[in-house]
């Protein structure tokens, strides 16, 4: 009784983490709506009439804002164990797609807009930090299913996925900090900018030391392999 109690708050509590991440995507792809057509003049843009004449910048703002969905939604298929067993083809090319994209496209393309980011030097540094970071965990990821060390491979990815989540995250809080403190806006660039993915980032660390590793233990304990659930 206590177990299938347990598996059944399990599986309500995968269904609306997924259920809550379609619904961000849902308004991620909103946000992305208003840049099509491409315009030097939409939404965001308005605030970086200083540089959007450079077509270097509108190249990686536009590219990072359009491959930015299919990294996300990408990025959700690899976590349930269902979908890696029963569909590990799509398991595989989705996890392709997601490396990809942010090791060439929308990582360095994140970068460069960091450069320019509103907010100073402070919000620029926490940017450009989150791209490189981006990158590295994602790399790191692929480079650990290469070599079939699918338990730090699933680390890695949490890791990466994490930051992949800053673009939902950062605006919930710079949302929340509006609307309880409506600080001037370029002071919640500086917070929001560490906020958005430092805190996920932390969750992320918590997961993987008591929840994944603590898996690991009790599967070495059994005599049980670790794999890609561990």
């Amino acid at each position: 009784m206590q177990l299938n109690l347990r598996s059944t708050l399990n599986k309500t509590g995968y269904l609306g983490w997924y259920a809550a991440l379609l619904f961000f995507s849902y308004l991620m792809l909103l946000i992305t709506l208003q840049y099509i057509p491409i315009s030097r003049d939409a939404a965001f843009l308005i605030t970086k009439q200083d540089v959007v004449g450079h077509l270097y910048y509108r190249i990686a703002f536009f590219a990072h804002v359009y491959t930015g969905m299919f990294v996300l939604l990408a990025g959700m298929l690899q976590f349930p164990a269902y979908m890696r067993k029963r569909f590990p083809r799509l398991h595989r090319w989705s996890g392709r797609v997601y490396a990809y994209l942010i090791i060439l496209v929308t990582g360095p393309a994140g970068f460069i807009m960091g450069v320019y980011g509103n907010g100073g030097w402070v919000a620029q540094l926490a940017f450009c930090i989150l791209a490189v970071l981006w990158i590295l965990f994602t790399w790191k990821a692929v480079t650990m299913a290469v070599q079939h060390k699918f338990a730090a491979h699933k680390q890695w990815m949490y890791r990466s996925y994490a930051l992949t989540l800053s673009a939902v995250s950062l605006r919930l809080w710079r949302w929340g900090l509006v609307a309880l403190f409506q600080p001037r806006p370029m002071d919640i660039y500086r917070v929001v900018a560490w906020l958005g993915w430092g805190g996920n980032l932390l969750i992320a660390e918590l997961i993987i030391f008591f929840v994944l590793r603590k898996r690991m233990r009790v599967k070495r304990q059994e005599n049980l392999p670790v794999n890609f659930d561990a």
